[in-house]
């Protein structure tokens, strides 16, 4: 009874209960993955001899424990992050309490930070979070760049570009329909003038215009003449008028009408197929000049330039300073192209022609808007108009 019974001794139902939940880190010896219930079971522990085998292997090459440790730290918690919180913006010890419920979890102090604080500052850093430091301590934001999300913001994009198109035709068979409906109304028979003759004083004098008034749709108020009571009896005069009224009709109704050539309308459509293809989300190219936007890594980097000189995961970049040559590593959010003056060369670094390198031309400040000659590609001399801001950045001499 006592053997088979020792099973559902308050003793051995304590004991299990302690086991199930988290213990103190103290007692935590992570290179054998073992977790002591008290300071002397902890102490008979690192002195046994399975420990001592361990720390020697440890001892080999403490790094590359330390680097997998903090690989596996890592990971687990931003993928905690990822599913539990997403973008939200969270409290980083609410994460990690989060993450510590598995009672398996690699502990903080195997890693190579020394605290939470640490590896939140390593988050921004490496652009995989944004984070802010408040009186309740550090809050992190998720910066999502996983590939179905970005697939997922594409098709999206893809989708308002198509409903544009479909409005955008719409727009142009209205236009088209005004076009040939203003060209049936040109041919209107050349208006005949008689000289002016009055028989009786009393009558009333009126010209009847009824060409124009058949097309006083389209003809402005101008036209339109109301000749007054008063006799007149200058025939210059009267000359001068009918030739003002000749001139106006003629200047609206053979007036030409500018009509897009069959190349101007080709080149069009292969601009709009390149803008389609070549937009992209991310912008970073070596050898631009960019100018920092966030406070995140101090006063000493806000609004300084610096060159790039390296391009990570698209989306994130190593820049060496302009004015202390220091190199940083920082999220293309943060920081935006720079417009040097007209004359100097460019690279397009978004757009229909993006990668080719250009010479500013001209700066549309009240648009935001530039204009550049294309230097190289396909179009070599092209003048490309009114070009926003963020597309084009300045290239290091």
């Amino acid at each position: 009874m006592g053997k088979n019974g020792g099973f559902l001794t308050p003793k051995a139902i304590s004991n299990r209960i302690k086991a199930k939940g988290l213990q103190k880190l103290r007692w935590y010896c992570q290179a054998c993955q073992k977790q002591c219930r008290d300071e002397n079971g902890f102490k008979c522990h690192i002195q046994s001899e399975s420990h001592q085998r361990q720390i020697l292997l440890v001892g080999e090459n403490p790094g590359k424990h330390i680097a997998n440790y903090s690989r596996e730290f890592h990971s687990d918690f931003f993928s905690t992050l990822r599913r539990s919180f997403g973008t939200k913006r969270v409290l980083a010890n609410t994460v990690y309490c989060e993450y510590i419920k598995d009672r398996n979890h690699i502990h903080m102090n195997a890693t190579r930070w020394v605290a939470l604080a640490g590896y939140v500052r390593w988050l921004g850093s490496q652009g995989l979070c944004e984070i802010e430091q408040t009186e309740r301590g550090w809050y992190i934001t998720l910066i999502d760049k996983d590939p179905d999300a970005v697939r997922r913001e594409m098709e999206t994009e893809r989708k308002e570009k198509m409903d544009l198109d479909d409005e955008q035709r719409r727009q142009n068979l209205i236009a088209e329909q005004i076009r040939r409906d203003k060209e049936k109304g040109v041919e209107v028979p050349a208006p005949v003038y008689t000289e002016f003759v009055r028989k009786d004083e009393e009558e009333k004098v009126s010209f009847n215009q009824s060409v124009v008034a058949e097309k006083k749709k389209i003809l402005p108020p101008s036209v339109l003449v109301t000749v007054s009571k008063k006799r007149t009896n200058s025939t210059d005069e009267m000359n001068v008028k009918k030739s003002k009224i000749e001139n106006t009709v003629e200047s609206i109704f053979k007036k030409p009408l500018s009509k897009k050539t069959a190349l101007e309308e080709v080149r069009e459509m292969e601009e709009k197929l390149k803008e389609e293809k070549n937009r992209k989300d991310y912008w970073l190219h070596e050898d631009i000049i960019v100018k920092v936007m966030t406070l995140k890594l101090g006063e000493k980097y806000y609004k300084k330039k610096g060159i790039v000189i390296k391009v990570e995961n698209r989306y994130q970049a190593i820049i060496k300073m302009i004015d202390t040559n220091d190199k940083i590593r920082i999220d293309q959010a943060h920081v935006e192209t720079v417009i040097p003056a007209i004359g100097k060369k460019i690279l397009v670094v978004n757009g229909a022609y993006r990668g080719q390198e250009a010479t500013l031309e001209d700066i549309h400040q009240d648009t935001f808007s530039v204009d550049i000659t294309l230097l190289t590609g396909s179009m070599i001399g092209a003048r490309i108009e009114n070009m926003v801001y963020e597309d084009v950045s300045k290239l290091a001499e």
